[in-house]
């Protein structure tokens, strides 16, 4: 078994542990955000954490209605912008906190006027030093380079504190049986996609809402652990163009888990196999045409979680049946640092 595999496997467990540890902290920012509720917000992370990211923005927007945007990081180490961001908050997502850019951007909106949080899976890390709050994410050693169980518990800590923010209270119930529904995701049957997967050389991943986030990590991990040329689409703007690169038997991998986005892209996906696409289709079972089957997270905006849960346990049997090893990717360390 590779340490992705188990690291994948390990993720429901921990964040069984996550969730009440984290829970007062969570609570009491919740408290503060209403009391002095931002204006605006802002990301800083990259890669698996800035997808994660996405996901929290996507959530934030739709439930408090203020923007959300991810920031270029090379705007405060390369260009020097003046931020100015009072009244905003400042939201920095790492497994290590160390990158340097991620470190100078969270100081710099600090000092521009933002309340500064970091979500970190290395407690006392440089990003939360410079930070106003730190909230370790408990993931535990995380050895594989490619990030599963680190990811899935950003998710978690991102929507208990949105639960805890909204008081919505069905969304901290779902959190609170979430663990045992991840244990449901991780013993779904994709062998299918795996069968179908191993020769090919490039796909697309399709999601939409909160769950682009995780088409975008999936699209990642195909790249990092498998060497396939993975792009990742929302519903909505896969028309807008990427829609000629699609030929007879184009791979294209569709998550629509339950929620309002699910009627388009069951469309999406059954025009897609009208013009000869070769469609995976991941749904719930109501959705009798679907291939890849999919375990109920308990609320809409969990379901994202479930999704990638079931998908890191078949990319790491993808990557055993292409001869590739994902815990050590060719040219890539567990650890970035950039500026």
């Amino acid at each position: 078994m590779s340490l992705m595999l188990d690291e994948a496997r390990n993720a429901p467990e921990r964040i069984r542990g996550q969730l009440p540890r984290n829970d007062a902290i969570l609570a009491e920012l919740g408290e503060r955000l209403r009391r002095d509720p931002p204006s605006a917000a802002v990301t800083v992370a990259r890669g698996s954490s800035d997808h994660a990211a996405g996901y929290f923005a996507y959530l934030c927007m739709k439930s408090r209605g203020i923007p959300v945007a991810s920031l270029p990081l090379s705007l405060t180490t390369l260009a020097r912008t003046p931020w100015r961001l009072e009244g905003q908050l400042a939201l920095a997502v790492s497994q290590s906190g160390q990158s340097p850019d991620l470190v100078a951007t969270q100081q710099a909106l600090g000092e521009a006027g933002a309340y500064t949080l970091a979500l970190v899976n290395t407690p006392e890390s440089p990003l939360g030093a410079v930070s106003d709050l730190e909230v370790p994410l408990y993931a535990g050693d995380e050895k594989s380079v490619a990030a599963t169980k680190s990811y899935l518990a950003t998710l978690a800590a991102m929507a208990q504190l949105l639960g805890h923010w909204n008081r919505d209270r069905a969304m901290l119930a779902a959190l609170e049986a979430l663990p045992e529904r991840l244990s449901r995701a991780l013993t779904q049957d994709w062998s299918v996609a795996v069968e179908a997967l191993a020769g090919c050389g490039r796909l697309m991943v399709i999601g939409r809402g909160a769950g682009l986030a995780v088409a975008q990590e999936a699209a990642l991990k195909f790249k990092e652990t498998c060497a396939i040329q993975a792009e990742a689409f929302s519903g909505a703007e896969v028309r807008h163009g990427p829609m000629a690169l699609i030929g007879p038997d184009y791979p294209v991998l569709v998550f629509a888990p339950p929620g309002a986005e699910q009627a388009g892209l069951l469309e999406l996906a059954e025009w897609l196999e009208s013009i000869g696409a070769r469609v995976l289709l991941a749904a719930d079972e109501r959705v009798a045409r679907r291939q890849l089957t999919l375990a109920d997270a308990g609320h809409d905006a969990l379901q994202p979680l479930s999704v990638i849960q079931s998908f890191y346990v078949m990319v790491a049997n993808l990557a055993a049946a292409r001869g590739s090893d994902p815990d050590r990717p060719r040219h890539l360390n567990k650890v970035t640092c950039t500026l």
